[in-house]
């Protein structure tokens, strides 16, 4: 389980990453809602630890940037305002739980605990964009009811761009996630482009209407964009 900390004072961060790393959980941190915003955008997360008062972008900027996005990832929000209002924005903003500085350590945990159980709905076997269409089940792609032949490799591509249609995903995302590259001191990004350029072969030639597309400078996305 993968958890982000976005959370400015330098000694609860630090606490709460040697906490959650003992717990077997890893561990990314921000120190500013930017630097959060980014490394969401570069990776998946099973859960965002989030304080709301943060430098230049506050945690409630990000919480609403982040639901008016469509990801659904649990937010476990941590702040010193303990007036009900305040529990109440973040709610309504998208915050899954809350917890009021200081807080115990073990109730935190147990709290992580409840929002992973929940944080994680059974995947979809079967999914879908337009006339393209997989089987995760019977590991079998069609477009416009005819097979799409692919590597294991492609399969899990499609796979992984279908499950966030409509959005950009980086190299960096495709690296980590489906080549599993936990140090990218090997570049991969011209492996990465030239799986890409196949794949987009094999699921857009024959076809008028393009699914697959380059996004300069940012990475590619499967579908139309998300409004």
């Amino acid at each position: 389980m993968r958890i982000l900390i976005v959370e400015d004072e330098r000694k609860v961060a630090k606490a709460l990453a040697e906490g959650l790393t003992s717990a077997h959980y890893e561990v990314d941190e921000a120190a500013t809602g930017e630097e959060g915003f980014f490394l969401l955008n570069q990776g998946t997360f099973d859960l965002v630890i989030l304080d709301l008062m943060l430098p230049r972008c506050s945690g409630s900027d990000l919480l609403r940037t982040l639901r008016s996005r469509g990801l659904q990832t649990p937010v476990l929000v941590l702040t010193a305002k303990d007036a009900i209002k305040d529990r109440v924005q973040s709610l309504d903003l998208g915050a899954d739980d809350y917890l009021v500085k200081p807080f115990a350590f073990p109730e935190l945990l147990a709290r992580v605990r409840a929002l992973l159980r929940r944080g994680h709905p059974p995947e979809l076997p079967k999914l879908k964009t337009e006339d393209l269409e997989m089987d995760t089940f019977a590991r079998r792609v069609t477009r416009g009811m005819r097979p799409v032949n692919l590597t294991a490799r492609e399969f899990e591509i499609v796979e992984y761009l279908l499950r966030r249609c409509g959005t950009v995903v980086s190299r960096e995302m495709l690296a980590h996630e489906v080549w599993k590259a936990s140090d990218r001191a090997t570049p991969l990004d011209n492996a990465i482009d030239v799986t890409m350029t196949r794949l987009r072969r094999k699921l857009d030639d024959p076809h008028d209407r393009k699914l697959l597309h380059t996004v300069r400078g940012l990475g590619y996305m499967l579908g139309s964009p998300r409004p």
